[in-house]
């Protein structure tokens, strides 16, 4: 193996070069930080047990290793959350990527259509794409807001009743969705275009000279087509929905009364909280670590299967 690698080296040492700036900042950005996380994860360590240095004064840490502990007692329900932090976590990662891939591949199909004024239309429907998060976030908590946001002022003035849609754990979940889909579609309509021009036409113009309905040709000559780009988004926009930080903390702030937390954000709770318990957020952070590579990898395979199953 060091042989093959020396040869590697050797024919392709500019390369090398070239990738170790980002390999060492990867290291230190990701790898160290996940060292750690798992090492913590190990122990008992909180506010009150590391170490810490106060004026002349060093408080040396105290912090012990517990084994497997944390992990047996989330998974055990011990902290009272965790599975209905999981369950609605996979209702927000469902509720979120499936409207935001068929939304965004319906606008792609549209905007890869010759249209009157398609830049302009395209130009709008990135935008939510370009607005930082926590810009958009704020701006759908002005909208949303009862009784002063401006939908509920849309509704009053429509003779329809307000709706509190912050303040009830369904407005709250309904909104949280609707703000994330709002800021993916762009994301997903791009890539989806970018597959749809990367289709030869001389493919569907065929498949209309025989005469296959515009409904046979999207699911025997498109998708196909877009298996690579729909493989790839579907696996990103779950990976990224899953881990969605800033849309529930800026949003609702996992509120009202818990009911939008997902595992990251409460993860994020355990850290940050009064109690500060550094070893549950580490353990909840590898957790959703271990989960999603599991998700990654038996979808990779299923979908590995069904490609050898269609040749």
């Amino acid at each position: 193996m060091f042989s093959r690698l020396r040869r590697s080296y050797d024919r392709y040492w500019y390369a090398w070069a070239m990738a170790l700036p980002v390999t060492l900042v990867l290291l230190v950005l990701v790898g160290y930080p996940l060292v750690m996380g798992v090492y913590y994860s190990l122990t008992n360590i909180n506010d009150l047990n590391m170490g810490r240095t106060i004026g002349a004064n060093h408080i040396p840490a105290s912090f012990r290793s517990v084994g497997l502990h944390n992990y047996g007692y989330i998974l055990s329900g011990g902290d009272g959350q965790f599975y209905q932090t999981l369950v609605w976590t996979l209702e927000w990662t469902v509720g979120c990527v499936v409207p935001t891939v068929g939304i965004g591949l319906g606008l792609a199909q549209l905007l890869n259509r010759r249209l009157r004024g398609r830049g302009v239309y395209r130009v709008l429907l990135i935008l939510p794409w370009a607005v930082p998060s926590f810009v958009a976030a704020f701006s759908w908590r002005l909208i949303l807001n009862s009784p002063n946001g401006l939908l509920d002022w849309v509704f009053t003035r429509a003779g329809l009743p307000a709706v509190d849609w912050l303040g009830s754990a369904t407005g709250a979940k309904f909104s949280v969705i609707l703000v994330n889909v709002w800021i993916g579609v762009p994301f997903m309509m791009v890539a989806f275009l970018g597959g749809l021009q990367a289709i030869p036409g001389e493919l569907l113009e065929a498949a209309e000279v025989d005469g296959a309905s515009p409904l046979r040709r999207f699911l025997h000559v498109t998708m196909p087509g877009l298996r690579p780009v729909a493989t790839t988004v579907t696996l990103l926009g779950v990976i990224w929905t899953f881990n969605q930080f800033a849309i529930i903390y800026l949003v609702t702030a996992g509120g009202p009364g818990g009911a939008t937390n997902i595992l990251v954000t409460q993860a994020y709770n355990d850290a940050f909280s009064q109690t500060r318990d550094y070893a549950g957020a580490s353990t909840y952070g590898v957790i959703i670590l271990s989960m999603l590579l599991l998700f990654a990898t038996f979808y990779r395979r299923a979908l590995g299967r069904g490609q050898e199953a269609a040749a």
